[in-house]
């Protein structure tokens, strides 16, 4: 099975429909066949996701820090945990394990990540498509943003249409299913 990797915050935020949002998301895991690899742990908008794809049967990779997991903050109840020492570590475990890696609405940490998996597939250290699921609009100025690195030169237009910000698990899913990751930039000496 191939899992996404998901990226999503500790809060729910304060509208219902980023619960319900990650709801749909889970249930969409499993009735494509993937399984979840997320950060393992159990507040709030985390686990809404993994016990969404649970409740359909679906496989459930959590990776989660010591730390974290001594504060007893890890999903109890996953498919498969692994404890490692590191953010970094997760970090990367996660990448290794996912055909994709998709942001919820969430806070510093969930766009430090999609970044970071952004970036490794910007070097090609990754080949794996990074999607915002643009949910309630929540992800509009960074997609603004994303844009004006392309205007300002600091991005190639054809690497800025290798990220995806949708709100649509229909566009989502297409998009996968025909990436192509961006060229190797060419730098001049």
């Amino acid at each position: 099975m191939k899992n996404i990797a998901v990226y999503c915050g500790a809060s729910t935020g304060n509208q219902e429909i980023y619960t319900t949002s990650a709801q749909d998301l889970g249930h969409w895991l499993v009735q494509n066949n993937y399984g979840l690899t997320y950060g393992g742990g159990i507040p709030n908008i985390l686990n809404v996701v993994a016990d969404s794809v649970l409740s359909d049967n679906g496989f459930v990779h959590g990776i989660i820090t010591q730390q974290l997991f001594d504060r007893h903050l890890a999903h109890t109840n996953l498919s498969k945990l692994d404890i490692v020492s590191t953010m970094s570590e997760r970090k990367e475990a996660m990448l290794q394990n996912s055909v994709a890696n998709i942001a919820l609405p969430g806070g510093p940490g969930t766009l430090e990540e999609i970044s970071e998996a952004f970036s490794w597939t910007i070097i090609g250290v990754s080949s794996h498509p990074c999607i915002f699921f643009n949910v309630n609009h929540y992800y509009d100025k960074l997609e603004s943003f994303f844009d004006e690195m392309v205007d300002q030169g600091f991005m190639e237009s054809e690497t800025r249409k290798t990220l995806l910000f949708s709100n649509s698990l229909t566009e989502i899913h297409d998009f996968i299913r025909s990436y192509i990751p961006p060229k190797l930039r060419k730098y001049q000496k």
